[in-house]
């Protein structure tokens, strides 16, 4: 496994960083135990970097899958990073301890707010961030930052001195990109990474709408220097040898590639769904309807082309 040093923040990261979304209540909704098989998977083959959030409801697969509940695993550091929409000082203090509290660690290694959109959302929630700022000084959390999928978030927090970190959402197509080109992202993203700031990028498989043309996704977001770490979510054992080996710049068995290919895959539109209708007029196969304000999907019409999800503004469709 690669490991490189996130920005300055003092920390050194798998190239490869365990996305814990799918295994839990949101996607796979695996239990505790068997996410916990999944991402000991990645931890055995070297990945020491795991990515989650509040809302994925994943830290108790997150602390099953750590020996003794703590922060280290077979004596390497283990990073855990998480995110909360928390936007007072008050709620994101409640945010990290919770945080803390739940995956059973003295402290976070990164602790982020949660889909920032730009440089006045950043300005609105600084309590938020202050909070954290204030906690890294208290050892509560190592590294402070925002996600993102907006490049004007990209170049607020390139300014800011008080972010060391940002997660940002880029892959090969600039699918779920809000508010410009890939071009535009990744000229933000250098000069971010220029500036010092740990990169670690998220959607880079476009929420599984880029499956069908994996090796072109991963050969793009390995390509680029200034991503230090790339978080993929992943759901069997069978994807995380799969990405370990590609990561690894091993070559993947055939068996493992029909393993992979016979894995069942579905759309999932996320509850939070605001019926906004994009996707409906979108889908070439009239797969999509609006039902009790929300959309719903035909699995006997949807073809996983992943055509809806790219008009989705807030990125609530994903093939899975």
């Amino acid at each position: 496994m690669e490991y490189r040093n996130l920005g300055k923040t003092g920390l050194v990261v798998s190239r490869l960083c365990f996305g814990a979304l799918t295994v839990g209540p949101l996607q796979a909704r695996l239990s505790p135990e068997d996410g916990a098989k999944v991402i000991r998977t990645a931890l055995n083959g070297g990945v020491n970097f795991i990515d989650t959030a509040e809302i994925y409801g994943t830290d108790p697969h997150i602390r099953k899958a750590i020996i003794g509940g703590s922060s280290e695993s077979d004596g390497r550091d283990i990073i855990i990073a998480s995110k909360s929409y928390a936007y007072t000082y008050q709620g994101m203090e409640t945010s990290l301890m919770k945080a803390i509290s739940e995956l059973n660690v003295d402290s976070m290694g990164i602790f982020l707010m949660h889909e920032q959109e730009s440089y006045l959302t950043i300005k609105g929630h600084w309590d938020a961030l202050r909070a954290l700022v204030d906690a890294k000084k208290k050892g509560l959390v190592r590294a402070v930052g925002i996600s993102t999928h907006a490049i004007d978030a990209v170049k607020a927090a390139a300014e800011i001195d008080e972010i060391d970190v940002i997660q940002p959402l880029i892959n090969l197509t600039g699918l779920g990109i809000l508010d410009g080109t890939i071009e535009e992202m990744i000229d933000a993203l250098q000069v971010a990474a220029d500036r010092g700031k740990g990169i670690y990028a998220m959607k880079a498989l476009g929420g599984g709408n880029l499956l069908n043309r994996y090796d072109e996704a991963v050969a793009f977001i390995k390509g680029l220097e200034f991503v230090h770490s790339v978080a993929v979510g992943m759901q069997t054992v069978e994807e995380v040898q799969m990405n370990l080996r590609v990561f690894s710049g091993e070559e993947v068995s055939e068996n493992l590639k029909k393993k992979i290919s016979r894995q069942t895959r579905q759309l999932i539109i996320d509850e939070w769904c605001e019926g906004c209708g994009a996707c409906v007029k979108r889908c070439p196969q009239g797969a999509l309807t609006l039902r009790h304000g929300k959309a719903v999907v035909s699995s006997e019409k949807c073809l996983l082309c992943g055509y809806c999800a790219s008009v989705c503004r807030d990125f609530y469709i994903k093939v899975i």
